[in-house]
């Protein structure tokens, strides 16, 4: 597929540097099109005909996004005190693409730990960071390989699959794809959910990737990889092999405290009435919610600014805050 620039480099801009590239060929889809009406059965086949004619009136080109140099990521590191190494990782890659042409190229990555440790913000956060969009599959509802790859028009109520989709529909030719607890895929005989990772994960064979759906290669070698897992049991080696795996630590009680902290920095700046409430929070509020996993630590502080308001202050005190579910493991803490 081919690409060209949109936007140029300068060194005295720090905005994302932009080209087009097509993610697929028009001339396949048109002949596709074509043997499709001259079957006869447009009626049988009408989604597939208008999935054809809506990627020809979109067109094959879609935005290839890049930081033009290595980004400021010292507030990533920050936020994400427990993804050192998984961030540096991502700096040498986009290290490896400024100061030329060539697109950005980050290799699958794998996270392993526990649920609730913020492997998913990480993703949204490196969407944002590299200018492109985010895709969300949660493995642990797919129950078949077609989710990934598409279905065959022959079945009924058949579809493209989510990569498909991502390309097609979306804004981006790299966009972040998230496969969240690949561990937990299922799998039978018949399907296996996982099977479109094997070429999908492999620069070479992901420049042609055919939905089974659609039946038209899709060029899908610049979409970033990220899959989440609590273990690798389950994972099959082919696929671990296509991947560069990080184990992430559960936060040490101090990174907890900045996570909580930069938390509720960052939704009081983001919401009106945030002006209204105290510009730090306590530290016994910092205590109590550095013993939460972090996706929870939101979710806590929303209920505490609630009852806050409610009473009319602008301090969110320890007893606004829920307390933690009973029988509710709570997160293990790196000593």
């Amino acid at each position: 597929m081919t690409s060209h620039s949109l936007v140029p480099q300068s060194p005295a801009l720090r905005l994302p540097v932009a080209q087009m590239r097509n993610v697929f060929h028009p001339g396949d889809v048109e002949r596709k099109l074509a043997r499709l009406q001259e079957s006869g059965n447009q009626r049988e086949y009408e989604t597939l005909r208008t999935v054809y004619e809506r990627m020809l009136e979109r067109g094959p080109e879609r935005f290839q996004v890049k930081p033009s140099g290595v980004p400021d990521m010292a507030s990533l590191y920050e936020q994400l005190p427990n993804f050192t190494e998984v961030l540096d990782d991502v700096k040498r890659h986009v290290a490896l693409a400024q100061d030329s042409s060539d697109g950005l190229e980050v290799t699958p990555m794998l996270l392993l730990g526990p649920p609730g440790i913020g492997k998913t913000h990480f993703a949204r956060h490196l969407a944002e960071l590299l200018g492109t969009g985010m895709n969300l599959l949660p493995m642990s509802s797919m129950t078949a390989g077609w989710l990934l790859s598409g279905s065959s028009a022959q079945w009924k109520g058949a579809r493209p699959g989510k990569v498909f989709e991502a390309l097609v529909e979306g804004e981006y030719a790299n966009p972040v794809i998230v496969v969240d607890e690949i561990d937990k895929a299922s799998s039978d005989a018949q399907y296996d959910p996982l099977g479109a990772l094997y070429s999908l994960l492999e620069y070479d064979t992901a420049q042609s990737f055919t939905d089974e759906f659609a039946e038209v290669a899709i060029d899908a070698s610049q979409v970033i990889w990220i899959t989440t897992a609590n273990d690798t049991r389950g994972i099959p080696d082919p696929i671990l092999n296509r991947m560069n795996v990080f184990e992430v630590e559960a936060p040490t009680l101090e990174q907890a405290r900045t996570i909580a902290r930069n938390l509720y920095l960052g939704i009081c700046a983001g919401h009106d009435w945030g002006r209204l409430l105290d510009p730090e929070p306590l530290d016994d509020v910092l205590d109590h919610l550095a013993q939460m996993p972090p996706r929870e630590m939101r979710r806590a502080l929303m209920t505490g600014f609630g009852n806050a308001r409610l009473d009319r202050r602008s301090t969110v005190e320890i007893t606004d805050l829920p307390k933690a579910a009973s029988g509710r493991s709570r997160i293990g803490f790196v000593q």
